[in-house]
């Protein structure tokens, strides 16, 4: 059973370190990320728990304002934030971050621990045959949502550290805001559109994460193929050694 909730995020996590392409990160470091993942897991509950608690004493459950906040903040920018969060404080220091294309591997790698962690407590939680059907449907779409979310933000990130490296702090805090902005967004109108339980919905739903995932996919072949030097950071990088 745990095996069902942990391989699609290993499997998923390979494809994106093998299109790593001119330098592969430590494994250390990889490793850390991946805890931090596990860890952001923690802060997504306690603050998804308070929040309901927070938002339920001014608005109706049933509405659908509700459910926006619910998807949108208490979900999307709770989970995608405490990503970030443990994202920046983990790499955007580090000598290791030397190509634009690792902040994709970073954040995929932080946001696979977070799916691997939240894969295992759903599965565990439905019995045998439910867990595997579980295991099974989230393999399938919620374990991709969150590598294709952890794309947009590594994408953005990676742009964010090579403007401050060319000291333009502007380009650099914009794309910074992206980094949690937009994955925060698409997370948000990923679940919103399945919470609704309607059919125009689900149909919404599918077209999107189609197009979703289509983007992301040639947004990671181009960026990873368009793999630059973070201008200095391998100077000190080989100072360091």
């Amino acid at each position: 059973m745990i095996n069902l909730a942990v391989i699609p995020s290993m499997v998923l996590f390979f494809v994106v370190w093998y299109g790593d392409k001119v330098e592969k990160e430590p494994p250390k470091l990889l490793l850390k990320l991946v805890l931090f993942g596990c860890l952001s897991t923690v802060s997504a509950v306690i603050f998804g728990l308070l929040g309901e608690l927070v938002v339920g004493l001014f608005l109706d459950t049933e509405s659908l304002i509700y459910l926006i906040v619910d998807n949108f903040l208490l979900t999307a920018l709770i989970e995608e934030g405490g990503k970030f969060f443990f994202l920046k404080i983990g790499t955007w220091k580090n000598k290791e971050f030397n190509y634009t294309f690792d902040g994709v591997v970073y954040a995929v790698a932080v946001s696979l621990g977070f799916a691997t962690i939240e894969n295992i407590l759903y599965v565990i939680s439905n019995g045998i045959l439910g867990g595997i059907f579980v295991a099974i449907i989230r393999a399938l779409l919620s374990v991709p949502g969150h590598v294709i979310f952890a794309v947009f933000m590594g994408y953005y990130y990676g742009l964010a550290k090579y403007a401050e490296a060319e000291g333009d702090s502007g380009k650099c805090r914009k794309n910074l805001v992206k980094a949690l902005l937009v994955p925060t967004l698409l997370h948000g109108f990923y679940d919103f559109c399945l919470s609704t339980e309607s059919g125009i919905f689900i149909l919404i739903f599918f077209l999107f994460d189609l197009t979703m995932t289509i983007v992301a996919i040639v947004r990671f072949i181009k960026f990873s193929k368009g793999d630059t030097a973070i201008p200095g950071a391998n100077a000190l990088a080989a100072d360091d050694k």
